[in-house]
């Protein structure tokens, strides 16, 4: 059960992670928000249908909800929630439910949702695979999560690289660089997954089906 594994300490640390983050979120991704992050963001969002759906993780695509679609929008940083309020704001986007949670613990009953989103969060998930196992529990029979994440590369010399850079880009951004995204998706037990390559086989665009 999520509950037997869910480690408090462990989602602390990576909370404090997050808070510190948020405070350069803006700044720190500018360029490459408008260089391939906005439009990877758009080409994510644009396959979402209305109806229910569930951000995990609150960034950037604001402007990208579908119109007439139900979006409540969860993080575990406070920080992060402020900001994307100051951002719908400023830019007189439409309002969103925001909401304080961790992906490894969601606040929803089993069925809650259509469509499930992420983008760039399970990186820093401490335990992705019951985040994700979690996200296929809130959704509904028939439901999917459509993913932008970047992951471990399968270039033998840039993959090694990337593992022994991990702990020291962990400690500075909370974010994991050696994932195997696709294969957690798949241990959480999604079906019907289909990826994208976007940036080499680094940062890819991910859909899967709850069976």
């Amino acid at each position: 059960m999520a509950e037997d594994r869910f480690d408090a300490a462990g989602s602390r640390a990576t909370l404090c992670r997050c808070e510190r983050r948020a405070r350069r979120y803006d700044v720190s991704e500018a360029l490459l928000e408008r260089l391939t992050l906005g439009r990877w963001r758009r080409r994510l969002w644009s396959a979402v249908p209305p109806g229910r759906v569930l951000e995990i993780g609150v960034g950037k695509n604001l402007p990208f909800h579908p119109r007439g679609a139900r979006v409540v929008a969860a993080d575990v940083s406070p920080a992060m929630l402020a900001r994307a309020r100051e951002r719908a704001a400023a830019q007189g986007l439409p309002a969103v439910h925001l909401l304080l949670a961790d992906a490894q613990r969601l606040p929803f009953r089993d069925g809650s949702f259509d469509t499930v989103v992420t983008s760039f969060v399970f990186c820093s998930v401490l335990d992705p695979v019951l985040g994700l196992e979690e996200c296929r529990r809130v959704l509904a029979p028939g439901g999917s999560i459509g993913m932008l994440e970047h992951v471990l590369t399968r270039m033998p010399v840039l993959g090694r690289l990337m593992r022994w850079l991990n702990p020291l880009v962990v400690r500075w951004s909370g974010a994991n660089i050696d994932r195997d995204t696709v294969g957690n998706v798949r241990a959480a037990g999604f079906t019907s997954i289909d990826q994208r390559d976007l940036l080499g086989d680094a940062v890819k665009l991910i859909t899967a089906a709850r069976s």
